[in-house]
Order: C-alpha cells, then structure tokens, then sequence
C-alpha cells in the first residue's frame, strides 16, 4: 500500500515511467532531489494522517517505504 501511493506521488512529481519505481530505485536514479523528496513526504503525510519526521538517510524508494512503515507502526502503538 505505501509502496503504490508512493510510487504514485513519484510518477505525479516527475512524469517518469512507473514501470521504473522499484523498491530498489534510487531517488537520484529518478532525477529526485531533496526538495522534490519533502514536497513528496508532505504529500504523503496528508494522504496517510501521520506526521513523518525525518531522522535518517533514505536512498532508495524501499528505503522510504520502510521508513513510513516504521512511523506508522510506531503511531498506532
């Protein structure tokens, strides 16, 4: 689930082909930077209620989607 919204959210910011959004891709692969990563988590942070502060490096897609998955755990605990 957070994997498709997310691989949603990139295909909207940059127009790539989602076909090319695997957990592995990396953001600088999609031609991603920091400030496009924070419009993105914004985003996400509406579509999912939670507040997703970032306390570590993500370099992959996987990377984020396990970060989000982990903030989510962490809430509802």
């Amino acid at each position: 689930m957070i994997f498709e919204k997310l691989r949603a959210l990139i295909v909207e910011h940059t127009d790539c082909d989602e076909a090319s959004v695997k957990m592995e891709t990396t953001f600088l692969d999609l031609g991603i930077d920091s400030l496009d990563t924070v419009e993105m988590i914004m985003d996400l942070e509406d579509q999912l209620g939670v507040e997703l502060e970032f306390d570590e490096k993500v370099t992959t897609v996987g990377d984020l989607v396990a970060f989000i998955e982990k903030r989510l755990k962490e809430k509802a605990d």
